[in-house]
């Protein structure tokens, strides 16, 4: 989300503040291009919300006028093989993450940074903000597992305007094509609507919440683990936290959730 621009790009940034974690890319001089030491920062990053139980929302952000103008191309060097695959690790990591995981996104969203938006639960973006791939236009072979990730969220048809035609897709038609949930016509309603919606998640039980998120991904992507979801509905079935939803409701007043 936009934000300050400093005088010099730092490493993206961690913040857990009890149920939410934020990641915020803060190189916005760059267009938020993330280097090797971006990668692993954000590597560890994600490791360290996995180890706090604790945390039910993963947000996204990024400071200036661009999300993410995906790998610095100028720092390549003989490195391209290694970039790509920590995009790629790094992608697989969000998509696989406990927490529901939400990018906001303003400006433009380029080549590898468009998997880690895909691999996010949500994507929220001001509407003149636009998406595009130059894989092909670079010599590039977009690495399997952003491709899969295309084919399983968008299909084939979308995937092909995306990496073929190298098609640059406004905010609109972002939308259109389901590559965002809800477009918001500026930074100020962008940041808004992920406060509301960040809320709307944090207040949630647990254990109705993450494992629908685990399994709705394992459904979507054509690998569905019958006898865990069957673990998970009886766990959520016979918990304290389903007994306090229902008093709640019964009593017109917010639920206190504890995960068990």
């Amino acid at each position: 989300m936009a934000g300050a621009e400093g005088a010099r790009g730092e490493v993206p940034s961690l913040r857990i503040e009890g149920p939410v974690a934020t990641i915020a890319l803060r190189r916005p001089q760059q267009a938020n291009r993330l280097g090797m030491d971006d990668l692993q920062a954000l590597h560890a990053h994600l490791a360290a919300v996995q180890a706090r139980e604790e945390v039910l929302v993963l947000r996204f952000v990024a400071e200036g006028s661009s999300f993410c103008a995906g790998f610095d191309l100028n720092a390549m060097g003989e490195r391209g093989a290694d970039a790509g695959q920590l995009f790629e690790q790094l992608a697989d990591r969000i998509e696989a993450a406990r927490p529901v995981t939400v990018a906001a996104l303003q400006g433009g969203v380029y080549g590898g940074a468009t998997d880690l938006v895909l691999a996010c639960d949500f994507r929220l973006a001001v509407a003149d903000s636009e998406l595009r791939v130059p894989a092909a236009r670079l010599g590039l072979h977009y690495y399997r597992g952003g491709l899969e990730r295309y084919v399983a969220l968008l299909g084939g048809s979308v995937t092909r305007r995306v990496m073929l035609l190298a098609e640059k897709f406004d905010g609109q038609a972002m939308l259109a094509a389901g590559m965002v949930d809800r477009l918001l016509p500026d930074v100020h309603a962008l940041a808004r609507e992920l406060e509301s919606m960040t809320a709307d998640l944090a207040a949630m039980a647990p254990l109705a919440l993450l494992p629908m998120k685990r399994n709705i991904g394992a459904i979507a992507r054509g690998r569905p683990d019958p006898d865990a979801i069957a673990h998970d509905i009886a766990r959520a079935q016979a918990s304290e936290d389903l007994r306090e939803g229902t008093r709640a409701w019964q009593e017109r007043r917010r639920p206190r959730f504890q995960g068990r």
